[in-house]
Formats: C-alpha cells, sequence, structure tokens
C-alpha cells in the first residue's frame, strides 16, 4: 500500500480548499483601515474657538474647556436595559438634574472585546473582530486611554482582564482578574468590591474604571430570570449606592452595560435584547438643564467617547465617528449662552470628523465619492453658518443657534452611516478568488478520485510535480512581495497563489495524460451502449438520486429560510436518501424476501427511528422568538424533582455503560477481543475506568450549583480529577493503539507449518505485499489438506482494521460527552446507533447489488454520513450562530480558569464540531464494512479447515495497490461532498452578501461551514492515516508469521 502518497494527496486538496477559504474570508469578512494618527491639544481644523474653548495644552483642558476633572467609569458587564431599568432602584433614586438612564445601543457583534475597542475609540469594530474576543491584540488606534495617558493623567483599572490585552500601558495601577470562566460569579465583583472603595477615597486617580462581570457570567450560566440574577443585581445596586456615597462634588459618575442578553443569557448577535444595553450619567453637581424626556433616550455607544472626552478636557479620539451627547453640555444662566455651548461641541466634534474621513479617505479610498462631496459640502455650509452666528454684534436668536446643532448633528449622524455602510464593503476580488479557488479545489477531488482507480495513475507526475509548481509560484510570490515590498502580500496569498499554482499543474499533467484515461472512459461507453435502456437508466439513477439530495441541500444555502430551520432539515434529507435508496432497490427487483433484504429494512427502520428522535434535541436561535429550546440540553443541575433528577442520571449513566458493552461485545464477536495486545487490554479495563470517571464527574455536577460553590475542599479537587483523568485515559488509550493496533489473536499449536513447501522470506517492502495473500491462503490450503492437524488459528485478522477505528471512535466518544452536558450523551446515543444503522444498510445494500468493483464506496453511502454530521451537529444542541457556543466545555476539568487561549480553544471547538470529528473519523467504515459483514459466522477467525473460507478485511490485502487506490478514492469523494457544500455556503454569502439578514444568518453559518470544513478534514486525514498505520503493522505481523515457519 502506497500510504504517505494517499495522506499526501488528500491532505493537500484539504488544504487548497482551506486557502480558498482564507483568500474568500478575506474578501467578505469585513475590515476597516485603522488610521495610526492621533489628535492633539491644538484644535483641528484650524478652528479658534468659539464659547467654552480651551487654549491648547491649559490646566482648563484641551479644545473645550473641561466640565469635569475626574470620573469614574462602572461597566457592569451585560447590563441590558430593562435589567437596569426594572432591578436597580439607584439608579432612580437621583433627581433629574443630577442624573438620567439611556438607552445605550450596542452596534453588533456584541462581544466584549468588540464593545470595549468601541467604547474607547469611538469606532465601528467590524463583524472579523469577533473571531479576537477571547485573544485580544493590543489596541493601536488612537482612544481616550491614549489621550489620558498622553496628557499625564492617571488612569486605575480593576476587573476583566481583557484590557490588560487591550491597553498593556495605558494605567498607572491595574488590579486585573480571570475573565473567561464564566460559571465563577464572584471572584471579579468581589475583587474589584474590595478596592473599589479605598481607591475612589484615596483621590490618587483622574479616570477610574471597574468591570463587574459577574451579571454577565450569571447570564451565561442561569440566565436573565434566575434568583442568582436577582442576588447578583442586588449586590450591583448596593454597590452604586455606596459608590455614590463616596464621589466627590467634582467627579461624574458613569454606569454602563457594554451589551444585553438573549432570555438564555447569551449575546454575540444583533437582536434587541441583545444590542439594548443601559447607560447611567451622575453628579452631585447638577448636570442636566433640562427635564428628562418619557421615555429614556437612545444614545449609540460610540457617542460615550466624544461626550467623555470633551467633559474631561480630552482631544476626541481622532478616528471617532460618535456624536456628543449634548443635553451634558448645557450650562446654568441663559438659554442661549447655553446652546451657544452646546453648539461649541457639536463644531469640535463634526471638525474632528470631519478631518478622520478626509485622512480615511485618502488611506483606504473606499468612501463613496459622491456622499463624501455631499457631507462636505454639508459641513462647510455648516461651519460659514458657524462662522456667521460668531461674527454677528449682539447676541445671536435661539432659534438660529437650535438650528446651527440640528445642522452638525445631522452631518454627524449622515457621517456615522457612511462610514458604516462603507465598512460593509466587500473585496469582490478576493471573493471571486476564493470561489474559484474552491470550485477548483472541488474539481480536483472529483478528477482524482475517477483518475486513481486507473491503473496507469502517477502519484509522481498527479502529486509531487504539482506540488514543485506550487512551491515554485508560492516563492516567486513571496520573492516579488519581498523586493518589491508590497503591503498587501502575506500568508493567505502566498497560500492562496500556491494552492491554484499547484492545482494548475495537477490539471496540466492530467490533460497531458488524458490517453490512457480516455481509452477507458471510451470502453466503458462501449460496454454501456450495449446494454440495454432499463440497464442505462439503472445506472443513472443509482448516483443521481444521492446528487440530487446533496444539490437540493447546496441550493438551498441561498435561502435564510433554510439555514434557520436546517436543524430540521438535515435528518428529513437523510430520511429521504435512505428510502430512496430502498424503492430504488425495489424497483430494481433486488430486494427480495432474503436475510440481506430483511437486515436492510431493519436498519432503515432505525435509521428513521434515530432521525426522528434526534428532533428531540433542538437549540432555538434568536430568530425565532416563539421557540423554546428543549429542556434535554439543560445540565441535570437545572432539574428541581429529585426523582426526575435521578432517573435522568440513571438514563445517562446506563448510555456510557451501552457504549462500552457494545465496543467490547463487537470486538469479542469478531475474535479482536482474545488478543493479548495492548489495545484490547485497555479496552477491557480502560473503558470501565472511563465509564467510571465520567459518571463520577456527572454524578458531581447533576448537584444544586449553590451547593457545589460549598462544597466540601474533596468535592471541589473531584470536579477536577475525574474529567482530567478521562483526558489522560483517552491520551494514553490513543498512545497504546498507535504503538500496537493489531487486535489480533494467534492460536499457534505445533508450530507453522504451511502446505506448498515453505515461501521465501521477502527481501523488500513490496515483495512483502505480495506475499501476504499467498500466505495467507497457503494456511487454508494447510488445514484443508489436513483437517486434523490445526496448526494455526489468527482470531480478528479479518475485522482487524474495523476493530482499530471503532476503538478509536469509542475514545473520542468518551472524550467528548465529557465536554458536553449529561442528557446529551443521550444525542450520542442515538449518534452512535444511527451511524452503525448506516453502516449496517451500506454493507445490506452492497450485498444485494453485488457492485463489479467492491472497493468502491457508492454515493449514497457518502452524502447520507456527510448529512449524518450535520444532523447531529445541531442534535447536540448547536447552532451556527455565536450565542449558541457551548462555553461552558472550556472549563471542565480547569475549574480555575486557563493561562492561554489555545486550550479552552480546542475543548470548545471538540464540544461545537463532535460530529463531524467521529463522522470524519469513522468515514473509513464505509470501505471495510461490508467487508466485514460478509462473514455470516458468529466469530471470525482465520481458522483453516472450513470448506468455504470468508476472508473479510483480508481481501483488502489481496490487492494492496486497489487498497490504496479506494482508500484515496473514499478520502478524495468525502472532501468533495463537504467541499461542494461549502461551495455552496460561500456562493450563498457572495451572492446575498446585501441581504438583510447576512450578518444575522449567512456570515455566521459560513463561519461555522468553514470552522466545520477544516475540522472534518483534518480528523479525515486521521481516519486514512490510522487505517495506514494498522495495514503497516499487519504487514509486521505477517512477515513474523514467514519467518517463524520451518526452513
Amino acid at each position: 500500500m502506497r500510504r504517505w502518497p494517499v495522506l499526501g494527496l488528500a491532505g493537500w486538496a484539504a488544504l487548497g480548499a482551506a486557502a480558498a477559504l482564507g483568500l474568500f474570508s478575506r474578501g467578505f469578512l469585513l475590515t476597516r483601515v485603522e488610521l495610526p494618527e492621533r489628535s492633539g491639544c491644538g484644535l483641528p481644523g484650524g478652528w479658534r474657538g468659539g464659547p467654552g474653548a480651551a487654549a491648547a495644552g491649559g490646566a482648563e483642558g484641551c479644545w473645550l474647556r473641561r466640565r469635569f476633572p475626574r470620573a469614574v467609569l462602572v461597566l457592569i458587564d451585560a447590563l441590558r436595559f430593562d435589567l437596569a431599568r426594572g432591578r436597580l432602584p439607584a439608579l432612580r433614586r437621583p433627581r433629574p438634574a443630577h442624573g438620567r438612564l439611556f438607552r445605550f445601543r450596542a452596534d453588533p457583534p456584541t462581544t466584549t472585546l468588540q464593545r470595549l475597542k468601541a467604547l474607547a475609540t469611538g469606532a465601528l469594530p467590524t463583524f472579523v473582530d469577533a473571531g479576537h474576543n477571547f485573544a485580544s491584540r493590543a489596541l493601536h488606534e488612537d482612544n481616550l486611554l491614549r489621550q489620558m495617558a498622553g496628557l499625564g493623567k492617571r488612569v486605575v483599572f480593576m476587573g476583566d482582564d481583557t484590557w490588560a490585552g487591550l491597553f498593556p500601558d495605558a494605567f498607572a495601577r491595574a488590579h486585573f482578574f480571570p475573565s473567561f470562566n464564566v460559571k465563577d460569579l464572584h471572584t471579579v465583583d468581589d475583587g474589584i468590591l474590595q478596592l473599589l472603595y479605598p481607591t475612589v477615597d484615596s483621590g490618587e486617580w483622574d479616570l477610574l474604571i471597574a468591570h463587574f462581570l459577574g451579571v454577565d457570567h450569571c447570564g451565561h450560566k442561569h440566565g436573565p430570570d434566575h434568583p442568582e440574577m436577582a442576588k447578583k443585581l442586588s449586590q450591583m445596586d448596593t454597590m452604586l449606592r455606596t459608590l455614590v456615597d463616596h464621589l466627590a462634588n467634582d467627579t461624574l459618575l458613569i454606569v454602563a452595560g457594554d451589551h444585553g442578553m438573549t432570555s438564555t443569557g447569551d449575546h454575540g448577535g444583533e437582536s434587541e435584547e441583545e444590542v439594548n444595553a443601559a447607560l447611567f450619567v451622575y453628579s452631585k453637581a447638577p448636570l442636566f438643564q433640562s427635564p428628562p424626556p418619557q421615555e429614556p433616550e437612545t444614545v449609540p455607544q460610540v457617542n460615550l467617547v466624544p461626550t467623555l472626552a470633551l467633559l474631561l478636557g480630552l482631544p476626541i479620539p481622532y478616528n471617532n465617528i460618535g456624536e456628543v451627547m449634548v443635553d451634558l453640555f448645557a450650562v446654568e444662566g441663559d438659554a442661549t449662552v447655553s446652546g451657544l455651548h452646546q453648539l461649541a461641541a457639536y463644531v469640535l466634534n463634526a471638525q474632528q470628523v470631519n478631518r478622520f474621513l478626509h485622512s480615511y479617505s485618502l488611506a483606504a479610498q473606499d468612501l463613496p465619492a459622491e456622499k463624501l462631496q455631499r457631507l462636505q459640502d454639508q459641513f462647510s455650509s455648516a461651519v460659514k453658518g458657524y462662522d456667521r452666528l460668531l461674527a454677528q454684534p449682539g447676541p445671536p436668536a435661539r432659534s438660529e443657534v437650535e438650528r446651527l446643532q440640528s445642522r452638525f448633528s445631522r452631518y454627524l449622524r449622515e457621517a456615522r452611516a457612511m462610514c458604516a455602510e462603507s465598512w460593509a464593503r466587500f473585496q469582490p476580488a478576493c471573493m471571486v478568488a476564493g470561489c474559484a479557488l474552491l470550485a477548483s479545489s472541488c474539481l480536483l477531488c472529483c478528477v482524482a478520485s475517477w483518475a486513481a482507480n486507473d491503473s496507469s495513475f502517477s502519484y509522481r507526475h498527479l502529486l509531487a510535480y504539482p506540488l514543485l509548481w506550487g512551491l515554485v509560484g508560492a516563492t516567486v510570490v513571496g520573492l516579488a512581495g519581498l523586493l518589491m515590498d508590497w503591503a498587501g502580500v502575506d500568508f493567505i496569498l502566498v497560500s492562496a497563489v500556491a494552492a491554484a499554482a499547484s492545482q494548475g499543474g495537477f490539471f496540466w499533467h492530467c490533460w497531458a495524460r488524458r490517453r490512457p484515461w480516455r481509452s477507458c472512459s471510451a470502453a466503458a461507453r462501449l460496454s454501456s451502449g450495449e446494454a440495454s435502456f432499463r440497464h442505462q437508466l439503472r445506472a443513472w439513477l443509482g448516483p443521481a438520486l444521492p446528487w440530487g439530495i446533496l444539490l437540493l441541500r447546496c441550493g438551498a444555502m441561498l435561502s435564510d429560510s433554510f439555514v434557520m430551520a436546517e436543524a430540521q432539515v438535515a435528518p428529513f434529507l437523510l430520511s429521504s436518501l435512505v428510502l430512496l435508496l430502498v424503492v430504488r432497490l425495489h424497483w430494481e427487483g433486488r430486494l427480495e424476501d432474503s436475510p440481506a433484504s430483511r437486515r436492510l429494512l431493519g436498519w432503515l427502520s432505525v435509521v428513521l427511528a434515530c432521525a426522528r428522535l434526534s428532533g428531540l434535541f433542538w437549540q432555538c436561535r434568536e430568530e425565532t422568538p416563539v421557540c423554546q429550546s428543549s429542556s434535554l440540553l439543560a445540565p441535570l443541575s437545572t432539574l428541581r424533582d429529585p426523582q426526575a433528577k435521578n432517573f435522568s442520571y440513571m438514563l445517562c449513566v446506563a448510555v456510557l455503560v451501552a457504549v462500552v458493552w457494545g465496543v467490547r461485545a463487537w470486538l469479542r464477536h469478531y475474535g479482536n477481543l482474545n488478543s493479548p495486545s495492548s489495545p484490547v487490554l485497555f479496552v477491557r479495563w480502560g473503558f470501565p475506568l472511563l465509564a467510571v470517571c465520567i459518571g463520577g464527574y456527572w454524578a458531581i455536577t447533576s448537584g444544586a450549583e449553590e451547593a457545589l460553590g460549598k462544597a466540601h475542599a474533596w468535592v471541589q479537587l473531584a470536579l477536577v480529577a475525574f474529567p482530567q483523568s478521562v483526558f489522560v485515559l483517552v491520551g494514553t488509550g490513543f498512545l497504546l493503539l498507535l504503538w500496537d493496533p493489531v487486535t489480533v489473536f494467534v492460536k499457534d499449536s505445533q508450530g507453522v507449518d504451511l502446505a506448498g513447501g515453505p515461501i521465501l522470506c521477502p527481501s523488500s517492502q513490496e515483495e512483502l505485499q505480495q506475499f501476504i495473500p499467498q500466505v495467507y491462503r497457503r494456511m487454508q490450503e494447510s488445514l484443508r489438506s489436513r483437517p486434523d492437524e490445526t496448526k494455526v488459528a489468527a482470531y480478528g485478522l479479518g475485522s482487524v482494521y474495523s476493530a482499530a477505528l471503532l476503538t478509536c471512535l469509542a475514545l473520542l466518544g468518551f472524550l467528548l460527552l465529557v465536554l458536553h452536558s449529561e442528557r446529551l450523551s443521550l444525542a450520542f446515543a442515538l449518534l452512535f446507533l444511527q451511524a452503525f444503522a448506516l453502516l449496517g444498510m451500506h454493507a445490506s445494500a452492497m450485498a444485494l447489488t453485488s457492485p463489479a468493483d467492491p472497493f468502491v464506496v457508492p454515493w449514497e453511502a457518502l452524502i447520507g454520513w456527510a448529512l449524518a454530521a450535520a444532523q447531529f451537529f445541531y442534535a447536540t444542541g448547536h447552532q451556527p450562530v455565536f450565542p449558541a457556543i457551548q462555553w461552558n466545555a472550556a472549563f471542565v476539568g480547569f475549574q480555575q480558569g486557563h493561562g492561554a487561549p489555545l486550550i479552552p480553544a480546542l475543548l470548545v471547538g471538540a464540544n461545537t464540531f463532535a460530529s463531524h470529528i467521529l463522522f470524519a473519523v469513522g468515514c473509513p467504515l464505509l470501505l471495510l464494512w461490508p467487508f466485514v459483514c460478509e462473514m455470516p459466522s458468529a466469530r471470525s477467525k482465520t481458522r483453516m479447515g472450513n470448506s468455504e473460507e470468508h476472508l473479510m478485511e483480508m481481501r483488502l490485502r489481496e490487492a494492496p495497490e486497489r487498497f490504496s487506490a479506494a482508500l484515496l478514492q473514499l478520502g478524495l469523494k468525502y472532501l468533495l461532498v463537504l467541499g461542494l457544500q461549502m461551495l455552496a455556503c460561500v456562493l450563498a454569502a457572495m451572492i446575498l452578501r446585501r441581504h438583510l439578514m447576512v450578518w444575522k444568518v449567512f456570515a455566521p453559518k459560513f463561519l461555522f461551514e468553514a470552522l466545520g470544513f477544516m475540522v472534518s478534514s483534518l480528523f479525515l486525514l486521521v481516519g486514512l492515516a490510522l487505517v495506514m498505520r494498522v495495514d503497516c503493522a499487519v504487514s509486521r505481523w505477517f512477515k513474523r508469521v514467514i519467518l517463524a515457519q520451518p526452513r
């Protein structure tokens, strides 16, 4: 078997698709240019000042005379507006002139990192920034904290450690607390409360920031309506009351939420519950001159930046596009004088935004010229009107002041709208190139899988040479970028060029070597032409039906309704596919009254039942407010009825017992459990120990959350020890399986004596591959010629490949089970049962059709396998949206959090793409299972002396080159199915990029589909590599058998 070329070609195809996705992402996932300029104390735009203007660099402030020398910013993470309005009485206590509550509207994505960037810079983070939410990078744009530090102001921080990555050198003093452990409701808040009041009283600060996380974590853990949320909000209310008592008269207090939360406590999207946060502004000195409106005013979050900057006497950050909250700049006395002070704030804000638009248009050149010119005319006209107002000899009319305020306000809002629209501009060239490269990768999989059947297939011409082409292309582009100092040349571009060049080399070599393949296809057409029309129709309908199902799913990607309802559509398409398979077999007259037919119908009923039952585990999307998520997704700790909790726990433990018993029963049935190898010993003893550890962990986590927090030290230790023991045991099992994957028991009574004389020992690996079938058959002949003298019996040799794969899948299953909530183990039980039934249907269908080439896996099996992976993505409680990510998986075995983002990312990724992992690793079973099911007896043993021997998987060893070609073809066909679905998703995102639901539906779907494709590709290679590792070990085993025969 050619092992490395097979892995190399499959991996190359997967990497080409990954490069295409990276290139498409560059054009689709929007970014904006970050300008390096900073605002200084000099007035912007050459403006010479007006009412309230301050001398540049003076003690009273920059640009505008400061109103407050210091401020306290209290960020209560995920403080939704209705929670603040109804459940924080401290925000309703101040008199109207001293404090006011606003509806603080966040821009999506509503993740903490993006909101912090907006609150510091006044700019709009783009969608692609959501990927950095848990790996924050230093913020290089001009921001409020940098302005404070540049003017020698002291900034003191306490709370969420996300600020440490964003502003590494901005704080005079900082007290960071770990933020990622959403199960921890109190560590951050209690730590802040110990420091907050002494710090306020010390006065050694100019800006004090306190970022509380308890409300956000409580929402993630319990939801906004849980009693724990009431306790946490009561704690925040008490904190605010006490803080107000400690404030001086010249201090501004700002209480804000960075985003809201859904009814389940999640955030990240753009629903009304997520974008509506709360903002409260307070001062002991009179702050507002006008009465508050009946309904709180809605304020965009970016508006806080210019407001706070001018109130503290700071320059507005250079990249700000927010609008000042003009009510905060009114002064006591005459209304006209107060209006002029407000107008001065507007003018400064407009000058700063106009300067930014001019600089950005030169740097990025993506602002629409017509809109930019119209805004420039609007700004110039408003400034001229303001100059005329100041030039008047007497006091201006109040109406004229208000009219100018309205003009500047309209300019600022239209400028913000234009920027938001411009930063939604895509790069069509990158998107089209990415789509073309992905389509080329799919075509490569198709052509290579077809060509792999041909005897003239050359890995040298179709793998080595194209890879050299790609290396040359990447080298040329990289060197050109270095020599010409191209700013756009980076890893994504170089990898895309390398993939395109290598694929071009592949297609060129295919065209140059097309003659033998053309003759083969001509012969196939000739033979098919001689067949009857009925046979031709049958041959055409074979792949047409599954391909129709696949193309239906791909085409439906263009519908946002389909994407939102895919949890129901995926099992429907799978059920339709298996039913059509049975109908086709019946129409062809193959579904007769036979054991194979009865088995096929039995497996069909199991698949349909599992598809139906998997719908019990549904997770609702935020776009369907009338939907209610399944209670089976919630952990056992949420159950209040002890009997229901105990019953559910016993069902979950039964799943663990069933997995252990099922794997051991299968291995025992086929003789692999008799082997003394280390993986078999691990199956005997390690699997029950894994079940005990997971069951013990579930027993502890199923207790009430309040009880866990007050549990003894040994219980806290068990919360870490049990899952980490699972991780260690699973890792040990994998190492043992890789070390000795041959689970064969050899019974040798009198030494090896093969009929026909000794076989010469092969001198090379190639000769050994040819000798293995001879050895296997000579063992049969030896025992058939002397049935009373059984020399050698090899138990489990006919299922040695499948045994290794099943053991690997069981290990992965245990690992993934511990990362999910307890009752989702029932969904995993359905997953394993349905996968087993699909394999049974596939083997029965192969037995009924008796294909000419049993090494070729039919398309219906591969497409059904891919649909099952998609089905159980949803059936394990997931949705392709950010709020549905199960972040709790990051803390399984790590209750105290993590020091680096790699481990939590791997744990959350494994939780999210569990079905992709299992079905990708198990994909080679589609090739192996029909051979395993070839033997009807109760035990598969290579025991010679029977009149007829079923070779099972040893038939694969009769043609090692054909075996490797079949594995390559299987991997490429599965990649083709996944790639076509990915291509449909990419095309939908590109075509519908201006759709109303693009960022709510299509963009998250693209991201999850792309990650799922890469995870599936990686673990498909793992499955293929495991089969090849077993094949290598089997070769060595046969070599030992040959060397042991008498000379």
